[in-house]
Parts: C-alpha cells; sequence; structure tokens
C-alpha cells in the first residue's frame, strides 16, 4: 500500500483523482507520448471516473492513468485505457505507481480481471505490464494508423491489490 498524499516523501509523486483543472497538462503529456493522441474531448469524458488518476510532483502532472470497467458475464472487466509518463518523468517509478492505483481502484470495484492493448513495440511499457501479472492473450493486426499491431494483455487480479 502507498502512504497517503500527506506523508509522501519529496521525491514521490502524489496519485489523486483527476480534476478538469488537470486536463490541459495530461493533453500535453498525451501528445508528446504518442504517435496517436487521444483527443481533448475524450479526457474530458472521464473527469470525476474514480479510474481517471493523476500523478503529480508539486504543482507539476507527472503522468496520468485512465481505467474503468465494463459488465462482463456478471462480474466486472477492467480496462486500463491509457496511461502515459511526462518525458521528463519517465524511468522514476510514476508509471509503476500509476498502474498499482489504477489496479487498486479497479479491485475495489469488484474487477477479476484486468485487460490493457499496447503496441507490440512498446517493451517498456510491456515489461512493466509483465510486472504486474500481464500475459499476451491475443494480438489485434493493423490496430494503430501506422499498421502497427496491438498487443491485447490480460492479469488477474483477485486477491493482488
Amino acid at each position: 500500500m502507498t502512504t497517503p498524499a500527506s506523508e509522501s516523501s519529496p521525491g514521490t509523486p502524489t496519485v489523486r483523482q483527476a480534476v478538469k483543472a488537470d486536463l490541459l497538462a495530461i493533453f500535453r503529456i498525451e501528445k508528446a507520448s504518442f504517435p496517436q493522441p487521444w483527443p481533448f474531448a475524450a479526457f474530458e469524458r472521464y473527469v470525476g471516473e474514480p479510474g481517471f488518476l493523476v500523478a503529480e510532483f508539486g504543482r507539476g502532472i507527472a503522468g496520468y492513468v485512465v481505467a474503468d470497467s465494463v459488465p462482463n458475464h456478471g462480474k466486472p472487466l477492467g480496462h486500463i485505457k491509457d496511461i502515459a509518463v511526462h518525458p521528463d518523468q519517465r524511468g522514476q517509478g510514476v508509471g509503476t505507481l500509476l498502474l498499482e492505483r489504477a489496479l487498486g481502484v479497479l479491485a475495489a470495484q469488484g474487477v477479476a480481471s484486468v485487460k490493457l492493448e499496447v503496441r507490440e513495440s512498446n517493451d517498456t511499457a510491456r515489461s512493466l505490464y509483465e510486472t504486474f501479472g500481464f500475459d499476451h492473450a491475443r494480438t489485434i493486426p493493423r490496430y494503430y494508423d501506422n499498421g502497427e499491431d496491438a498487443l491485447v494483455m490480460l492479469a488477474d487480479i483477485d486477491g493482488n491489490n
């Protein structure tokens, strides 16, 4: 379990629910991180949702995650829809912290399994997901605009968070 924001050290980001005032910083990170960024309006739809989280150092947003759940044969299925860390903040554990917190939110909603899609070439992200128990389930050919395949990864989170 991570420490509450009031107990975090100066080198540890605070994770909290995203608010409307965060959207411009989130959108800038999105554009800096992906060749096919989500439109600004896509983020607006998730404001107020428990799985839309930001990590911040002081006043600056270091990264974000968008996670939700959908009904799936009586047991909700979690979906990590988007996660990114500011290029200047990568390699400091921000993505790990965000993913951990998002999985915790999903587990609290009764989710037992979580899926996500990742570019086949994104070795850094795939490695992060594998440390949380995500396994390659299937491939979606030509998922991205440039023709690259997406890997669908799944993890069971029952009892892990």
